[in-house]
């Protein structure tokens, strides 16, 4: 039989069968490990599995293959600096859904999942969601200019509200018939904006810290819930920090799109974009041709500078 792992909770797989859909509980049989990849699991939610059901009981299945991913995407693992953590795979696209207010999410965590995004071939939607609490102008002011960066870079990007309905026609559109991962900060209005669409899922939702300003996690497992209009959301728990993984100092300009189309125009091949003589990028930074958060973010990176250190148990 043929299926796709819809939950992981450690050593059991929940796996829906391609052909009727039904639920099945499944083990790994033995001991297998994906190719090339030392990750903490060796399934994750997405993957297309072989599994044969248990003689003794109909709803329990013995995992026995995996299909080959078309892509992934991975997280440090807490306290296992040299494994990984994969947290979902065969992905359409992620919605990467972020707000300016309560709580704000910073530009460098948006190029860090960006820039991982592309690493691992995953298109990704950039959602400002909440913008019914932009009431100040400041935030506005925000608001359109990282819809101008991250548009002109090629970036779709969608404002959004739930309590208004704001742009949940076109959320609804880009969604059916996709596979989705559905990340950001936790507090950010991810299962809300989703419930709004699919009251049906009910996914679980959690208010925001009045102390800290921050989102509580309500989720725990990352997991992949059908849509009736077609299609399927992975839902995976809030994420306070994006540790990049196994990506070279002379291969992360080709993560951002802007960078890597100006770096041709350097003088050396192997150019960072730091000190370099007659760098084309720093010129185009210079020329307000890239903005500069985004070659502060690149700098960050370089320099891993980054958020990994905030990683909870449940955090992804």
């Amino acid at each position: 039989m043929k299926g796709v792992v819809v939950k992981s909770t450690g050593s059991w797989y929940l796996v829906r069968d391609l052909d009727g859909g039904q639920l099945y509980d499944c083990r790994i049989k033995g001991k297998f490990r994906v190719a090339g990849i030392k990750s903490t699991n060796p399934l994750a939610v997405g993957d297309l599995v072989n599994f044969e059901l248990e003689e003794n009981d109909e709803g329990q299945g013995i995992i026995d293959g995996i299909q080959d991913r078309k892509n992934y995407i991975i997280r440090k693992s807490v306290n296992l600096s040299k494994r990984v953590h994969i947290i979902a795979a065969n992905m359409d696209q992620a919605l990467l859904v972020t707000t300016l207010a309560k709580p704000a999410t910073s530009t460098g965590f948006m190029d860090r999942f960006l820039s991982t995004a592309e690493a691992y071939n995953i298109p990704t939607v950039i959602v400002f969601n909440k913008c019914d609490l932009y009431d100040d102008e400041d935030i506005r002011s925000e608001l359109e200019y990282r819809k101008a960066v991250y548009s002109a870079i090629g970036y779709t990007c969608i404002e959004t509200s739930a309590t208004e309905g704001l742009g949940l026609e076109e959320l609804a559109t880009l969604l059916k018939g996709k596979t989705t991962l559905l990340s950001g900060h936790s507090g950010v209005g991810k299962s809300t904006l989703i419930n709004t669409i699919e009251p049906e899922l009910n996914l679980k939702t959690g208010a925001v810290s009045s102390s800290h300003n921050k989102g509580q996690h309500t989720t725990t497992f990352a997991e992949m819930h059908p849509l009736q209009m077609g299609g399927d959301i992975i839902d995976t728990p809030g994420i306070k920090g994006f540790g990049l993984v196994n990506m070279e100092d002379t291969d992360l300009s080709h993560f951002f799109p802007e960078i890597f189309v100006i770096s041709k125009e350097c003088k050396f091949h192997n150019c960072k974009h730091v000190n370099e003589p007659q760098c084309a990028v720093k010129a185009a930074v210079d020329e307000h041709k890239i903005a500069p958060t985004r070659y502060e973010s690149y700098l960050n990176q370089l320099n891993d500078q980054d958020e990994t250190t905030h990683y909870r148990s449940t955090d992804y």
